[in-house]
């Protein structure tokens, strides 16, 4: 991937399957010949052409509109042809087919935006952006999508970016230039510019918190023993009749998954198998699939029937659990046992009491797993983020606090100046000023083909 690269490339830019308008994209140098072959001319810079696509031999193969866009005025920074025919499956491979038969190569997963970045029409944190917009699940994520696409995300990380330069700047001249009598190490201003800085990452990691939860959501598994209400719970969330529930034991033998939204949070629901002890092979199959289910969550309801109480069974569910993974006690069915709804008072961590019988106590859990994760919604100044930038952002926050440390304990100049360096490559990492080409071809071969 290192350079830019010098051939032309094509893909459809629009969905498989039957639509009204289907979209071929083609980006590169030989652009202008592309569309003479097809259209027989070049058309008018950023002016719809209605024109016959053509091919080898003349005949047509479809009627639509082209579109060029000359470089460096496009998506990618190079010469862009958009053909948008008839969206039917056949007439977009026939025309597609046309085009990569003019010495056109096939486009790989996500290759117009990764142009789009090396030609610095795009940082990488935008380029991003746009699969978070494509596959966002709420209108809060799309609108923080869009937030982070026109820049939000990436102005924030330049904005401390170049607050921690200045505090190098500083710190390597008082190093190189002893001779200036610089004594830094006890200099109250620089103390106080690091600690700034600390708050402007807490400040800016918690925001990015708030643009991954509304990227990726919550994964939330269901367990607990069988007849607890599993199921009768992910019905109440999902606010429709998604499983299958009796009063048999034992009803759900397999997860079952639903996608929903919490005030804009999406949530991922996980139904699981109830756990006992079993020589079923159907039913040990299904339990063995709620573990794993339980493994991946980021948090664990354990459905408790408070008519039975907590047993033995729920410790060891419990015991079996990853040490980071939440669990949060649910204790369904108070409707038989004159519990309060609400959370429980005394207990650490804190547990909700319900009854799915009458609905008592639903609003408070779904209150719960908001400020379980600290969910507030987008809000002013909100950004899309992703786990690869809280990574980085930690990563460069944690050096930061090395690096005051190394001053405040140690009075160690040359190693702050160190930690603050790594800060500052991490920080390069989240919008590409420094990445590899590992890192840039995992990010862009989770695009969609055309994007």
């Amino acid at each position: 991937m290192t350079g830019i690269p010098t051939d032309t490339i094509a893909a459809l830019a629009t969905a498989p399957g039957r639509g009204g308008v289907g979209i071929v994209r083609v980006s590169g140098p030989r652009v202008p010949d592309i569309a003479k072959a097809l259209v027989g001319t070049l058309p008018e810079p950023r002016h719809a052409r209605l024109a016959s696509f053509r091919d080898e031999n003349g005949f047509p193969i479809d009627t639509g509109l082209a579109l060029y866009f000359p470089a460096p005025a496009s998506f990618t920074g190079e010469q862009v042809l958009e053909l948008h025919g008839h969206g039917g499956p056949v007439v977009m491979q026939l025309l597609l087919a046309r085009v990569l038969s003019l010495g056109v190569r096939a486009a790989r997963p996500g290759e117009f935006s990764e142009r789009a970045f090396l030609n610095d029409k795009l940082d990488l944190a935008q380029a991003e952006a746009i699969a978070d917009l494509i596959d966002s699940a709420t209108e809060q994520a799309a609108r923080a999508a869009i937030r982070s696409l026109e820049g939000e995300f990436s102005r924030q990380v330049h904005a401390i970016t170049e607050a921690l330069i200045q505090v190098r700047m500083y710190v390597e001249a008082a190093i190189d230039f002893p001779e200036e009598e610089i004594d830094f190490l006890s200099d109250a201003g620089l103390q106080q510019q690091l600690f700034q800085l600390r708050a402007d990452f807490h400040e800016l990691l918690a925001r990015a918190c708030q643009g991954h939860l509304l990227r990726d959501g919550l994964t939330l598994v269901i367990a607990g023993r069988p007849n607890a209400g599993k199921s009768s719970l992910l019905n109440a969330l999902c606010g429709r009749d998604s499983a299958i529930v009796t009063d048999i034991p034992g009803t759900t033998r397999d997860v079952l998954r639903e996608h929903i939204q919490l005030d804009g949070l999406p949530l991922h629901l996980v139904d699981t198998a109830g756990l006992q002890s079993s020589t079923d092979p159907v039913e040990l199959a299904g339990m063995a699939r709620a573990r794993s289910a339980m493994g991946s969550a980021d948090r664990v309801l354990l459905l408790v029937d408070d008519a039975v109480g907590w047993t033995l069974a729920d410790d060891e569910i419990v015991s079996q659990l990853p040490a980071n993974v939440a669990c949060t006690r649910v204790y369904n069915k108070i409707d038989l046992t004159g519990r309060r709804p609400g959370e429980v008072p005394g207990m650490d961590p804190p547990a909700l009491a319900i009854s799915l019988q009458t609905g008592a106590g639903i609003d408070e859990l779904r209150a719960f797993l908001k400020g379980s994760v600290g969910f507030k919604g987008f809000t002013e100044g909100g950004f899309s983020a992703r786990q690869r930038h809280l990574d980085a952002l930690r990563r460069a926050l944690n050096a930061l606090d090395s690096g005051i440390t190394r001053l405040t304990e140690q009075r160690a100049g040359e190693l702050l100046a160190e930690e603050l360096r790594q800060a500052q490559t991490a920080l390069g990492e989240i919008t590409g000023a420094v990445s590899s080409d590992a890192l840039l071809g995992r990010i862009f071969s989770s695009f969609c083909i055309g994007k």
